[in-house]
This record gives structure tokens, sequence and C-alpha cells, in this order.
């Protein structure tokens, strides 16, 4: 029987005071009790601002679509009675991380005594993609494999150009504060299987890691199921924009798994250029220039997205997916959700509003776009 690559959707988004656009107060914890009796599926995160949805295994974009639809529907509808926005993106404009508080559950608690500080400023929302491989081993291979795909799937999702109430001047600043975290950012290249089992195990034995759901790479294979996770992406503000992302991963997964030849052989000067797409890509979005290291020069992004998809076509035929990678060339022409928040403040200062009504304009427009009004 032929693969079906099948695949689930996670998706973290932020909670705002529906008037001052911080960080919500006393009203969160009726929030999370009116959605833990509503809306069963949705998560507490590792802060009280924060909440967690997941589309359920599937082979079908448009169901996935329709549950994180109503989800984000749902979620809003529920802040709109306590006065609270629900945000997706990687960052929150206006929230301070001093002000932030943990969630009160065991592993949340457990994270906190070992970061510290750096688990207060945790501010971040990011997207989950979960591909189911056929060969559960080959994980280890295929993730250095797909490595060098991980900046142009960052750059699409790219949605946090603020940070604490100021520009970044970056389109994607999330991956700098996750940065902080100690195993985040790109995976080491391994082996094989068992030399990333022999990994694990040490850390285990040695008390660094429980288990290796505390590796938070941008890439890794799951603990709980046979998959392949992608965590590189900003939370994407725009549900089209979750949906083509998670549409051309899993294409990616699959001409990966049906080509071995493909990014075989992959080296230290591989894995460093990577590095520096990433941080291209981190920068400017869809309007970096990234490194072929093939060609040895620099490309548009719009070159590689073009020949991303060239690549992958045959799979999004085999998957039927051909219709969400559309939206990918649409990200590339009109901007990402970083893009459209810059202009949006841009626009309200340029309209005579201060920093913070500029920022706030920001947030009513990440909200009305999550709910899908924007």
């Amino acid at each position: 029987m032929t693969a079906s690559y099948r695949f689930g959707i996670e998706e973290e988004y932020f909670l705002a005071d529906a008037t001052t656009h911080g960080t919500p107060g006393r009203a969160v914890a009726e929030f999370h009790a009116a959605v833990r009796d509503r809306l069963p599926e949705a998560e507490r995160e590792l802060l009280q601002s924060q909440v967690e949805v997941a589309s359920p295994p599937s082979t079908d974009f448009a169901e996935a679509r329709g549950v994180l639809s109503g989800l984000r529907r749902g979620l809003a509808d529920v802040g709109r009675e306590h006065g609270i926005l629900v945000l997706a993106a990687g960052t929150h404009p206006l929230a301070r991380w001093s002000s932030q508080d943990h969630t009160e559950a065991e592993r949340y608690q457990g994270l906190m005594r070992d970061l510290r500080m750096l688990g207060r400023r945790n501010v971040v929302c990011g997207m989950h993609v979960h591909v189911e491989v056929p060969r559960p081993d080959a994980r280890i291979d295929l993730m250095n494999r797909l490595m060098p795909f991980m900046p142009l799937l960052l750059a699409l999702s790219a949605s946090s150009p603020f940070w604490q109430g100021q520009e970044t001047g970056l389109a994607a600043y999330r991956l700098s504060v996750f940065g902080e975290m100690p195993r985040t950012g790109l995976p080491d290249l391994f082996h094989d299987a068992e030399d990333y089992a022999r990994y694990v195990e040490i850390m285990t034995r040695a008390g660094a890691i429980k288990d290796a759901s505390f590796l938070w790479w941008v890439l890794r294979p799951s603990v709980k199921f046979p998959t392949l996770e992608l965590r590189v992406a900003d939370a994407c503000t725009r549900l089209e924009d979750t949906i083509a992302i998670a549409a051309l991963y899993r294409c990616l997964v699959r001409c990966a798994d049906r080509r071995p030849e493909l990014n075989r052989g992959t080296t230290g000067t591989s894995r460093a250029l990577v590095a520096e797409n990433l941080w291209r890509a981190q920068r400017d979005g869809a309007r970096a220039m990234l490194i072929n290291e093939a060609k040895g020069d620099a490309v548009p992004f719009a070159d590689a997205l073009d020949a991303t998809l060239a690549l992958v076509a045959e799979d999004a035929e085999a998957l039927g997916c051909k219709a969400e990678l559309g939206t990918l060339r649409r990200i590339a022409s009109e901007g990402t959700s970083a893009d459209q928040q810059a202009t949006v403040f841009a626009r309200a200062r340029q309209n005579g509003a201060s920093e913070r009504e500029a920022l706030g304009a920001v947030v009513e427009w990440l909200a009305r776009t999550t709910r899908g009004e924007g």
C-alpha cells in the first residue's frame, strides 16, 4: 500500500487584552476555564497568555483547514466574552516578558526551574507540523537531508517583527528569543538513527533532559508519534499560510523519502550555510537572498521557492495538495504577516498615532486576521 504521509498541525496563539492590547490580566483565568469547558481540544501553553490547538492526524488539508478554522473562531468567540483577543503571530507586539505568568502544570513548573529567566523570556508562538514517516528509523536521515529547506519555510511563515513594544527590523524575531533556550536551532548532523539514540541516551542518563521531547530543534523526530516534526515556523496569522506551509513540508518529506540521493552527504559546510540562510530568512523573510550551495551564490527568495515547488511537483500531485501550494507564491509576491504588520504600523504612525497606538492597531489587525476577518 502506498504511504499516506499523514500530517497534523499545531498552532500556538497569544492572548491580548481587548482594551489595552497588552497581556491580559485576571480575565485570563476565566477565559481558560471557559475554553476548557467549550473547546476541550485547546490546551494551555507554557505561559498563561497563550493557548494551543492541533488538528487530528489526516491526509486531507480541507479537513485540517476546517478544524483549525473552527478552533480559531471558537477561541475568538470565548475571548470576546472575556475582553480578550486571540492572536496568531510569532511574537506579541506589546507583551512584556517580565509581566508573564507561567501555567501551573508540573511540566511547565519543571521547565521554569530548569530554564529560569530564559523560560520567562520565552514569549513566542510557533506553528508545528507532524508528518508521518513510513519507516520511522529513517527520520534521522530525513532530518539531515531536509535541513536545507528550513530557511525557506521560516521565511514563508515570518510573523514576528515586533518585540517588547519595539520594531526589531527583523521579519522573524521569534527565532532569536527561542534561540536563548538550550537545544534549539538547527539539529546536529547525526550519522544515523543509532548515533541519535546514543545522544539521547547519554543526555537522559546524565540528567540533562528527561526525554527527547526536551530537544527543541527546528526539526526533530517526535517521541510520541512516528513523525518528523517541523518546528521552525512562526505561528501564521493567516490560516491559509499555515495550510500552505504544512502542505509544502509534507511534500518535502515525501520527496526526500522517495529520493534518497536528495541532499545526500550533507556536511558541516552545508549545515553552516543553512545557518546563514536561516539568519537571512529571519532578517528579511520573503525578501531574503538565500545561498545556493550547489551554485555557490545567492538567489532571490522567489527563485528558491520556484525551484523547491518544481522539486516537489510530483509529490504535490500524489498527495493532492497542488492548490494549497499555490498560496506560497502569493506570500512571496504580496509579503508575509511580518510585512503586513509593518505596513499597518507605518500607516498608523503616518496618520498621527503614537508608537503604542500604532502597535495597538497591529494587535487589532492580528486579531481580525486570526479569526478569518482580515
